[in-house]
């Protein structure tokens, strides 16, 4: 790995990306490569905080959720990140990496409340810090739990790794061949595309806070550590326009 770029990242993981070929669930080979590269990141001196999402076991807009109160149906989405949350924490400790899950909604026998200065410390004592349970909310996706969270620990950047999507394209690259993918966009055109790569409440945050944003597919080839070093990859969103 090249030498990091950033002291203190966020990783936001895609719940969908966890289930790796399957069609639900948790792909342990998966969890064990991102785990692999947490840990060697780590080792080079880099913070390393994760918001997962859920929606391998459950999308609260979904399906899954057809007829159900959607407040209900969120909750129900909580808990499928507290799953994911677990399952990340044991690979990484299987890696050797000391980690601590901190939950949005109280789950005392498994994981500690979220507490900001609770978390800003286990990251100076580089350990490993995972979100779960979103921002405690409804109506709130883990992305804007993710842009949350990246700004209230002081993130240097938010990594977005997602699910067969290698960055932001003008129109949907699973269903358009055609589509032109970005290098490098702001956040207000970002936001104008009005794109589902990521949800508006969490871009509208990031731009009002001034925090970069890299999204990346995370089956590409140690993805998360090029990310970190600073290499290209996916796209790279910022508030003022590159020169």
């Amino acid at each position: 790995m090249k030498k990091p770029k950033h002291k203190r990242v966020l990783l936001k993981l895609s719940g969908e990306a966890l289930m790796g070929k399957k069609r639900f669930g948790i792909d342990r080979s998966v969890l064990t490569r991102v785990a692999q590269q947490i840990k060697r990141v780590i080792e080079q001196g880099v913070e390393v905080a994760i918001v997962v999402g859920g929606g391998n076991f459950w999308r609260g807009t979904g399906s899954e959720a057809k007829g159900m109160d959607r407040a209900t149906a969120d909750y129900a989405g909580m808990l499928a990140t507290v799953i994911n949350a677990l399952a990340l924490q044991d690979s990484l400790e299987n890696e050797g990496v000391i980690t601590r899950t901190q939950s949005a909604i109280s789950m005392q026998a498994i994981a500690e409340p979220y507490i900001r200065r609770r978390a800003i410390r286990h990251l100076e004592k580089k350990r490993a810090v995972i979100f779960a349970g979103g921002t405690g909310n409804p109506y709130m996706t883990t992305d804007t739990a993710a842009a949350l969270r990246a700004i209230e620990i002081g993130a240097d950047v938010l990594l977005m790794a997602k699910n067969k999507v290698d960055g932001i394209y003008d129109s949907d690259p699973l269903k358009n061949p055609k589509a032109k993918k970005f290098d490098y966009l702001t956040h207000r055109e970002a936001l104008n595309l009005h794109l589902d790569v990521m949800d508006i409440t969490a871009f509208s945050l990031c731009q009002d806070n001034r925090l970069p944003i890299i999204i990346f597919d995370l089956r590409g080839q140690q993805s998360i550590e090029r990310a970190i070093s600073g290499e290209h990859v996916g796209t790279f969103v910022t508030t003022e326009k590159k020169k």
